[in-house]
């Protein structure tokens, strides 16, 4: 019995587990199924609404884009009753100035008419005052044409060599006027250093003692150092310092930064001075050719070969009474750049041919030309245009310039040479050329007193009244200008000026 239970009760959990199932499952079909409908209903509701909204915007849309349309063509309505109005009045100017043309036509008729008229009685007029002419003066018609043209002739050329005279002059004034804002608006927008250098290195050493130190045992550093640079070390008693003497610049600054070094390393052996001048030689190789291409970039000069930018750099080295020459170079390129574009000339031609103009001069050559010749040939050989060879020649005079930009070069030259400051000249130089201003102009007769003033710009001169007159004086200022010209060299130029004065004295007693 115990077993059929055991087996009845398992089915009967079985079959009431799976009716509770099915009627759970059946509960939640419908509950389902009543969702869905909800969803079915929402959604349909929602739909109607979109459907209402969208036909409402829609129809405000259309009517937003009827009252466009509406507005544009009462727009264009309007504007094409602007049009037709100015048409209107166009015509209307039209047809007032046709009959203004047509008024006037007809006065330029009767005008021209007149005019016939008027010119047929002066024909007439004329015909008869020429027959009452050579009644009265008894030459025919072609006597008194050629007598007429001979006196127009000469009252011609008269006016036309007083109209010449006047237009000289006044080309020369102006012109003379321009050329001096010219030169004085170039001057004003450079803006350079005076010059600072010396022509002799001096080495600064911390005490006497390290004197011997460079002159070594039996001198073998002083001559290792003098062997391998090319320069003359001259130790003295002068104190704490040592001169260094060469005419090649290059070799100068090397032994003096190779030098300077030495003292502040303080081994001085000839392996170390051998060690040390190779490396500052090429250091001083490398600045030369930064110094070159710092220019050129400075400048804006391009194309230019590896060898010409070397021999610009070693102008940096050199001097000229106490003007540094790369410098000055610079200084010519920008100031012929400046009057080149002031006349119109070539700029670039210009500002290239004063910038190469003292290249000679960083040339290692040993040849016996001059500075202008050796620039010449290298600009040749680098292919440079004929005018900057002529301008590299022409600018000491030692060839006729061919062209504007080399009489440029040559007054920018003569600027940078003779501007306050450029350079420098010792006292005995400097007295010793005002002293020959003075001594030239003592020479000539009647000259009472010479005075070289304004550092020599200037030499005023006073000349005895008795012995000389006005028309004398100014023959002699010129005799004296002369004489500077062709005896001194000086930069710039130099003004005479002679005084001339009657002094009268009485006393009453």
């Amino acid at each position: 019995m115990y077993w059929i239970w055991w087996m009845i009760l398992p089915l009967a959990g079985l079959t009431l587990g799976w009716t509770i199932r099915w009627l759970y499952a059946r509960f939640q079909l419908t509950a389902s199924e009543q969702q869905a409908e909800r969803i079915k209903q929402d959604a349909i509701k929602e739909a109607e609404a979109k459907k209402k909204e969208i036909l409402l915007e829609a129809k405000e849309q259309v009517i937003r884009e009827k009252n466009q349309q509406e507005r544009e063509t009462r727009e264009r309505r309007a504007e094409l009753q602007r049009y037709e109005r100015r048409v209107v009045q166009k015509e209307e100017t039209i047809d007032k100035k046709m009959n203004q043309l047509e008024r006037a036509e007809q006065g330029l008729a009767e005008k021209e008419k007149k005019i016939r008229e008027r010119e047929g009685a002066l024909d007439r007029e004329e015909e008869r005052y020429r027959e009452e002419l050579k009644r009265i003066s008894g030459l025919s018609v072609e006597a008194a044409k050629a007598l007429i043209i001979r006196n127009l002739e000469s009252e011609a050329r008269h006016d036309a060599q007083s109209l010449i005279n006047k237009i000289e002059q006044d080309a020369t004034v102006q012109a003379e006027k321009k050329a001096r804002n010219i030169l004085v608006a170039t001057i004003q927008r450079l803006s350079t250093e005076v010059t600072g250098e010396v022509s002799v290195a001096t080495v600064t050493l911390p005490n006497d003692e390290m004197k011997g130190r460079i002159i070594g045992r039996e001198g073998r550093n002083i001559r290792t150092l003098e062997t391998l640079t090319g320069v003359d070390i001259i130790i003295d008693d002068t104190p704490e310092a040592v001169v260094i003497s060469c005419f090649d610049p290059v070799r100068r600054e090397i032994a003096k930064v190779a030098l300077e070094r030495l003292i502040i390393d303080g081994r001085i052996h000839p392996a170390r001075i051998e060690e040390i001048v190779n490396k500052v030689t090429k250091d001083i190789s490398q600045k030369i050719f930064e110094e070159g291409e710092k220019v050129l970039f400075d400048l804006g000069i391009h194309n230019i070969k590896s060898d010409t930018i070397r021999a610009l750099g070693r102008l940096y080295f050199r001097t000229s009474y106490g003007q540094n020459v790369l410098y000055h170079s610079k200084e010519v390129a920008i100031l012929t750049g400046i009057l080149a574009a002031e006349i119109g000339a070539n700029r670039e031609l210009a500002k290239r041919a004063a910038l190469l103009h003292d290249i000679g001069k960083g040339v290692e050559s040993d040849s016996d030309l001059n500075h202008a010749e050796i620039g010449m040939d290298m600009a040749r050989k680098m292919g440079e245009d004929p005018r900057i060879i002529n301008a590299i020649g022409s600018h000491h005079n030692d060839l006729e310039p061919s062209c504007i930009e080399s009489v440029l070069v040559q007054i920018a030259d003569a600027i940078s040479a003779s501007r306050p400051g450029a350079r420098r000249e010792t006292l005995d130089n400097y007295i010793k050329r005002l002293e020959n201003l003075e001594n030239i102009a003592a020479g000539f007769t009647g000259v009472e007193k010479a005075f070289a003033i304004q550092a020599g710009r200037e030499l005023r001169i006073i000349v005895n009244n008795e012995v000389m007159n006005d028309e004398q004086s100014r023959e002699l200022a010129k005799q004296i200008a002369r004489r500077i010209e062709t005896d001194l060299r000086y930069p710039g130029r130099i003004k005479v000026t002679i005084i001339r004065e009657t002094r009268i004295i009485e006393y009453a007693r």
